[in-house]
C-alpha cells in the first residue's frame, strides 16, 4: 500500500482553517520511518505525531439522507444478528417435536454452535478488512446469514442443526466485527456514538422480532423451521443492497484512492463547502500518516506486536477486550438466549411471549441510548447502566431465593406465588440497564485504535466477547443446576461490580473527539484524568 501524502494537493485556504480555528498542526510528515520518528521493530514512536483535532462545524455534521441509508443498510446485519442469536430460545420451546427429547447438554450445544461460528468469524474478519476493505466482508456476511437459515429450515438431526447454527455465527461474528467499525470511520465524530448505536438498535429490534415470529409459530407442527429459516430474507435484501453503500474514506486513503474518498467525504458532508471537505480529508492525511508507515513496512506478527508492545495501542486493547469481555461475563445470555426455558419452568404458559416482553424492554432503551451515549458520555452512561444491572440480578437472585419449589428442587408452578412475576420485574431491570450502556458502548471499540491496527485490534475485541458468550451459552443451564439461580445470578451482579471499577479506573470518555483524537488520549495513560472536548 501507498499513500501521496503531498500538502500540495489542499488549498492554503482549508489548511489555514485547521490552523487557525481549530489548532491544528499539520506539518508534513516524511514518508520514511525514520523522519517519521520510527522506533526500533517499525515501530512509531510518540515523538513527531502531531495533536490533530476535527473541525466541529455543527451546520456540516447534520444528518443527511445519504448518511442515513448507509448506515441503514449495513445495520441490517445488526438486524441478522438480534434475530439469528434470538430466534433460538423460541425454537427449542418446540424443536423437539422433530428432533426428539433433547438434554440440556444437546440445548447447549446447539445454542452454542452460533457463538462458536461468531467467534471464529469474528477473530479474523477486523485484520482481512485491511486487505479487502469493509464493505465486501459485509456482503460476506449476508450470504453466510441465507445459507445458515436454509441449512436450519431443512435440519433433521442435532448434528446437521448444529451445523446450520455455526454457518449463521460465522455470519454474525464477521457482521459485529465489520459493521461496527464501518459506521465508525464513516460517520461524523459528533454523531458517530449514535451511529454505531443504531446497529444495536437493529440488534435489539431483530430479537424483539424473533421473540413475535416465535409467537405466531409456537404451536405450528414444526413451527420452529420458519422461525429459523426466515432469517434468510433481510439477508437477501442486504445483499441486493449492497451497491448503495460507499468504502471507508479512510480505507480508500490508505489504497491512494483520494479522489474517490474525497466522494465520499462531500457525500456524507452535503453542506460544506469545498474548504471544509478539504479540511476533513486533510484531517484524515494525517492520522492515515501517522498509520501508513508501520503499515507499509509490517507484517501482520508485527502489527500484533504493535498492539501488545506499544503503550497507546496496549491500553487501546484492554479497554476493548475488556468492555467485551464484561458485556457477556454479566450473564446477558440468560436473558436473551434462555429466556422462554426460563420462564417455561416457572410456569408461565406463554413463556415466548413473556420472552418478548424483555425483547422488548431491550429495544427501547436502546433507543435510549442513542440520547445518552454522545450527549451523557460513554464513561457516564457504562457506570450507570453496570450498577444498575448489579442491582437487577441481585434482586432475581433475591425472588428466585424465595421461589416456591417442589419436592426435586425444581421452581413450583404454584399459581399463588408473586415471586414469577417479580423475577420477571427484576430481569427488567436488569436489560433495560443492560441496553442503555453495556449492550452497544463496548461496540464502539473501532475507536479506540490507531489506523494501521484497527482492524486487527476490532477483530481481538469482537473475539473476546464471543469467548466469553460462549462460556456462558455453553454453561447457564449447568450453573443453574449446580449452583442454583440465585447462586448463578449473585456471581454475575459481582462480574457487573467487577466490570463497573474497571471502568471507573481505566475507561476515559471518548465521545465527542475523532478517532485520530482518541488515540491521543492514550500516549502516556489510560486517559482517564484527561479533559476532552466540551460534548455537543
Amino acid at each position: 500500500m501507498s499513500v501521496d501524502l503531498q500538502d500540495g494537493q489542499y488549498s492554503p485556504a482549508a489548511r489555514t482553517r485547521l490552523r487557525d480555528e481549530e489548532n491544528i498542526q499539520l506539518a508534513p510528515l516524511q514518508s520514511s520511518r525514520d523522519d517519521a520518528g520510527a522506533g526500533e521493530n517499525g515501530s512509531l514512536s510518540n515523538e513527531g505525531v502531531n495533536e490533530i483535532s476535527e473541525p466541529q462545524d455543527e451546520g456540516e455534521q447534520r444528518l443527511t439522507f445519504f448518511t442515513v441509508k448507509l448506515v441503514t443498510v449495513a445495520a441490517i446485519s445488526g438486524l441478522l444478528f438480534g434475530y439469528d442469536t434470538s430466534a433460538i430460545s423460541g425454537a427449542l420451546v418446540n424443536i423437539q417435536d422433530d428432533l426428539g427429547a433433547l438434554s440440556d447438554w444437546q440445548k447447549e450445544q446447539i445454542t452454542s454452535s452460533t457463538t462458536l461460528g461468531a467467534l471464529i468469524g469474528g477473530l479474523g474478519s477486523g485484520a482481512l478488512s485491511d486487505y479487502t476493505g469493509r464493505k465486501p466482508l459485509i456482503g460476506i456476511a449476508s450470504a453466510l446469514f441465507i445459507l445458515g437459515a436454509v441449512q436450519q429450515a431443512w435440519s433433521g438431526s442435532v448434528w446437521s442443526m448444529c451445523l446450520g447454527r455455526l454457518i449463521v455465527g460465522l455470519g454474525v461474528g464477521q457482521a459485529s466485527c465489520i459493521v461496527p467499525l464501518y459506521i465508525g470511520e464513516l460517520g461524523p465524530s459528533r454523531l458517530r456514538g449514535r451511529l454505531v448505536t443504531v446497529n444495536c438498535v437493529m440488534i435489539t429490534l431483530g430479537q424483539v422480532i424473533a421473540y413475535l415470529i416465535g409467537m405466531i409459530y409456537q404451536y405450528t407442527p414444526g413451527g420452529w423451521r420458519w422461525m429459523l429459516g426466515l432469517g434468510a430474507i433481510p439477508a437477501m435484501i442486504q445483499l441486493f443492497s449492497l451497491a448503495v453503500l460507499p468504502e471507508s474514506p479512510r480505507y480508500l486513503l490508505l489504497q491512494s484512492r483520494r479522489t474517490e474518498a474525497r466522494a465520499v467525504l462531500v457525500k456524507i458532508y452535503p453542506y460544506a463547502d469545498d474548504e471544509q471537505v478539504d479540511a476533513r480529508l486533510s484531517l484524515m492525511m494525517a492520522g492515515v500518516r501517522q498509520s501508513t508507515v508501520l503499515a507499509q513496512s509490517s507484517t501482520w506478527l508485527n502489527r500484533l506486536r504493535s498492539l501488545l508492545n506499544e503503550g497507546p495501542n496496549r491500553r487501546a486493547l484492554v479497554i476493548g477486550s475488556g468492555l467485551q469481555a464484561f458485556q457477556q461475563l454479566t450473564g446477558i445470555n440468560t436473558a436473551l438466549y434462555y429466556s422462554a426455558t426460563l420462564f417455561a419452568s416457572l410456569g408461565f404458559r406463554n413463556a415466548i411471549g413473556v420472552g418478548c416482553v424483555v425483547a422488548l424492554a431491550n429495544f427501547a432503551f436502546t433507543l435510549v441510548a442513542l440520547r445518552l451515549v454522545d450527549s451523557l458520555g460513554r464513561r457516564k452512561t457504562m457506570l450507570y447502566s453496570l450498577s444498575g444491572m448489579a442491582s437487577g440480578l441481585i434482586l432475581m437472585a433475591a425472588f428466585f431465593h424465595y421461589l416456591p419449589t417442589r419436592g426435586d428442587s425444581q421452581p413450583s408452578t404454584d399459581s399463588s406465588s408473586f415471586a414469577p412475576g417479580l423475577i420477571v420485574a427484576a430481569m427488567l431491570i436488569y436489560v433495560s440497564f443492560y441496553a442503555i450502556g453495556m449492550g452497544n458502548i463496548p461496540w464502539q471499540q473501532g475507536e479506540l485504535f490507531r489506523l494501521d491496527v484497527r482492524g486487527l485490534g476490532t477483530s481481538i475485541c469482537t473475539a473476546t466477547n464471543w469467548s466469553c458468550n460462549l462460556l456462558v451459552a455453553a454453561t447457564f443451564l449447568s450453573l443453574l443446576r449446580v449452583a442454583t439461580p440465585s447462586g448463578a445470578f449473585i456471581l454475575y451482579a459481582v462480574i457487573c461490580l467487577v466490570g463497573w471499577t474497571f471502568c471507573l479506573l481505566l475507561y476515559p470518555e471518548t465521545s465527542g473527539l475523532s478517532l485520530e483524537e482518541v488515540y491521543e488520549l492514550f500516549k502516556d495513560d489510560f486517559g482517564v484524568q484527561q479533559k476532552s472536548r466540551s460534548l455537543p
